[in-house]
């Protein structure tokens, strides 16, 4: 069948209509709607059926003291340019957007108006919750999960709350070191003073070193008298992040104020009483850092009065599920979804994965895979980012049936005793396979030394020389 020019002109204008990547919502003389295009679906979450020849009051809800942009423009008659504004849909969801409005007036009698509009949710809440975030400490309470080796270090830390002695965290990248400071500066009863926190990697040698321990006027060129970092956390708590990266010399002035507890700033000769608890984090071994010349051992021993290992993500991955919940209802806040969970096959994926990124990397896959989402309720595989989406999983490890045999013969005890057994058993036939070397034992297991030495405690395993 043959269509006219007028019919094709009008089936081009509704596919034109579809396919633009702004929303368009038009409405009568009434003001109800006769245009509401696809993408304004999207952007409020709404079906055709919810809106389309509805009055726009009856539909959506707006803020105090203010309306509907596309209801000012029919009823004024006059142009509404590039004005954003807050409304929530018939779901009670929040939704931002910048408008620019215009009726329709034919022989001076207004007939419609529409809405052209760009859709600002998701900046609008990121900023929101950058303000709200610079005004939040972290406490203990935002620490999640509940395995065993988490809940133990927790325990540990919220004890060292009690004192003002030096303590060295060491984690893996993205284990959530610098949450365990601040947990510990805000249940401390250093709480009212400074907490401020710097990493020894970000700036080069040159300026770390007048940043920590401040300036006086003419030491070098363009120098200004300025106070260190130690000055400035007066009463408080300074956080060294990768000390392991700050070179030797600096180190040993370091461990001079941490000695002495006074600072002489870059080309002073006074000397600075401070009061001052130091928090310093490694991402690595500190005994390999020791013995690699990364970090001194003198500077190491008056550092870890408390430490505090955080077990990577892959050696608690029974709280996988927790900070998958957690992670999913932060970014349902920021980007206005209602994303309830995870499949089960993305979640055996995130169960065979090692986490080389731990906590940090977990949240910014749920990130990434919920940038993807439209209404969904689920992420699916589908959503995950290119990597993770083509991931195969770990070759299942063979079992040693002779270990399994030796377990089933206890079948009489409970699974947690179960458990244990076949951890010290499997952890002393890995001791005896590498000569009961610990760091190589430690590497294969795929765990940290100081994980390995901690369990062989907790277990009674002692190498056998």
């Amino acid at each position: 069948m043959s269509m006219n020019y007028k019919e094709i002109m009008n089936k081009l204008y509704e596919e034109i209509i579809e396919k633009v990547s702004v929303g368009i919502h038009a409405v009568d003389y009434e003001g109800k709607t006769i245009i509401y295009n696809n993408k304004m679906r999207d952007m409020e979450a709404m079906d055709k059926e919810d809106v389309l020849h509805k009055n726009v009051r009856d539909v959506f809800k707006f803020q105090d003291n203010q309306s509907s942009t596309l209801l000012q423009s029919l009823e004024s008659g006059t142009e509404i340019v590039n004005v954003k504004q807050t409304y929530f849909n018939n779901r009670g969801i929040e939704i931002t957007t910048v408008n620019n409005t215009f009726p329709l007036v034919v022989n001076e009698r207004i007939l419609a108006a529409v809405e052209i509009a760009t859709d600002v949710t998701k900046i609008e809440r990121l900023m929101r919750h950058k303000v709200r975030q610079s005004k939040t400490d972290f406490t203990f309470q935002q620490i999640i999960g509940e395995s065993n080796e988490l809940i133990e270090v927790i325990s540990l830390a919220k004890r060292a709350t009690r004192t003002n002695s030096n303590v060295l965290i060491i984690g893996e990248t993205g284990t959530g070191k610098e949450l365990f400071a601040q947990s510990i500066h805000a249940d401390s009863d250093r709480v009212h003073g400074p907490y401020i926190s710097q990493n020894c990697a970000a700036l080069p040698d040159s300026l770390i070193e007048g940043i920590l321990f401040g300036t006086t006027k003419g030491a070098f060129t363009g120098s200004i008298d300025s106070p260190g970092l130690f000055e400035q956390a007066q009463g408080g708590t300074l956080l060294l992040d990768e000390l392991n990266s700050l070179n030797l010399a600096l180190q040993a002035k370091l461990l001079r104020v941490l000695q002495e507890r006074k600072v002489r700033r870059i080309g002073g000769s006074k000397e600075i009483s401070i009061d001052v608890r130091v928090i310093a984090t490694v991402n690595e071994d500190p005994i390999d850092a020791v013995a690699n010349n990364r970090l001194r051992k003198d500077l190491y021993y008056r550092l870890a009065v408390v430490n505090l290992l955080i077990p990577p993500l892959r050696e608690r991955m029974e709280d996988i599920s927790l900070l998958v919940k957690e992670f999913i209802k932060k970014y349902n806040e920021l980007f206005n979804l209602n994303v309830a969970g995870i499949s089960e096959e993305v979640l055996a994926l995130f169960q065979s994965h090692n986490w080389p990124g731990n906590v940090r990397e977990l949240e910014h896959v749920i990130e990434a895979s919920m940038n993807l989402i439209n209404h969904e309720q689920f992420i699916e595989l589908h959503h995950l980012p290119y990597q993770y989406r083509q991931k195969r999983k770990n070759e299942a490890t063979p079992i040693n049936h002779a270990l399994m045999e030796s377990v089933l013969t206890h079948l009489d005890s409970n699974l947690h005793n179960q458990l244990e057994l076949f951890e010290k058993q499997y952890i002393e036939l890995a001791l005896k396979k590498n000569g009961q070397h610990i760091t190589n034992t430690a590497q294969a297991l795929g765990i940290s030394r100081q994980s390995l030495q901690y369990r062989m405690k907790r277990l009674g395993i002692k190498a056998q020389k």
